[in-house]
């Protein structure tokens, strides 16, 4: 395989007040789902990696909290500066904009030092490829290097729909996985005992690293990785489990069209929704046929769990 050319990537940053995170991370991931959120409001000093912390880390202002979006080098940002400028004026948020450029070497590289196995529910455990880590009696272990895609397991979206791929994934599903990412949520529904995933991202990029991540997993048949705008480009079948780990808009465009490769007691996750805008998407879950069977909140987040009627 040929080696990745690095590129350099244009920066836009955005710092508001904490409270203000959750709605400023919603209007960035209208720009894009790969965001690189910096928020040490829950840093625990005297947690476990507390005393391994960065010096820059400690003496971080607690008060605020920053939200960035890449764009290629030759992209112009102006228009997206607008447009975020736009929306955080109309909600009446005061943030700091700044802009710079970032080669993706020294991104992918130092962020690493952060990520650190993560343990969701009773028996999953996310761990970093380059880390050490020995396994407890049961644990399921997905080994992962996110590159630059979304996906560590550490955001409350995708840790709130792994643990409800935990309780409902059986063995010998079909899964179907839209807005892969790093391909986190299809290899957890391996681990659990899926048959095949098929997972999808619009991203080259993403489709590229989650299919490293489910070889380095042990996972090179049964599964597909490829490109995919909304549901264009998807295999067509019929699912036992569906995953979409988006935003709340891209969930209500795909909605009038997900039936199709649902079966009767297929089990539909969403997220990547705010949990002010859980309503309205549950509100076109039934407006387009289908049933809410549940839905899970942390720290702003929202997971609905879905069917057909």
């Amino acid at each position: 395989m040929a080696a990745y050319e690095y590129s350099e990537w244009t920066q836009i940053k955005a710092t508001v007040r904490t409270p203000f995170l959750d709605r400023l991370t919603a209007v960035m991931s209208v720009i894009d789902t790969g965001l690189m959120i910096e928020d040490y409001s829950d840093f625990n000093l005297h947690g476990m990696y507390g005393e391994l912390a960065e010096d820059s880390i400690l003496k971080a202002d607690r008060t605020v909290a920053s939200v960035s979006v890449f764009l290629p080098a030759e992209q112009d940002p102006e228009e997206t500066l607008a447009y975020l400028k736009g929306q955080l004026a109309a909600d009446g948020i005061e943030a700091t904009v700044d802009v710079g450029t970032v080669r993706e070497e020294d991104w992918v590289n130092n962020w690493k030092q952060f990520y650190k196995p993560l343990h969701i529910g009773d028996r999953i455990v996310i761990v970093p490829k380059w880390e050490k880590y020995d396994a407890a009696k049961d644990e399921i272990i997905v080994r992962m290097d996110p590159g630059l895609a979304f996906g560590t397991g550490s955001h409350e979206t995708t840790k709130g729909i792994i643990g409800m791929l935990g309780e409902y994934v059986k063995k010998g599903d079909s899964v179907l996985d839209l807005g892969t990412g790093s391909g986190i949520l299809g290899i957890v529904s391996m681990k659990l005992g899926a048959a095949s995933c098929n997972a999808y991202d619009i991203d080259p990029i993403a489709v590229d690293v989650a299919r490293e991540n489910f070889e380095f997993n042990g996972f090179t048949e049964n599964v597909e990785c490829g490109v995919s705008d909304l549901l264009a480009g998807v295999k067509k079948a019929k699912y036992d489990i569906i995953c979409a780990n988006i935003v709340a808009d891209i969930i209500l465009r795909l909605l009038p069209d997900i039936s199709v490769y649902m079966k009767p007691e297929t089990e539909l996750f969403l997220s990547g929704i705010i949990s002010e805008r859980a309503d309205e998407v549950m509100g076109a879950v039934v407006k387009n046929g289908l049933i809410a069977r549940g839905a899970r909140e942390d720290n702003g987040w929202t997971v609905i769990r879905a069917g057909l009627v």
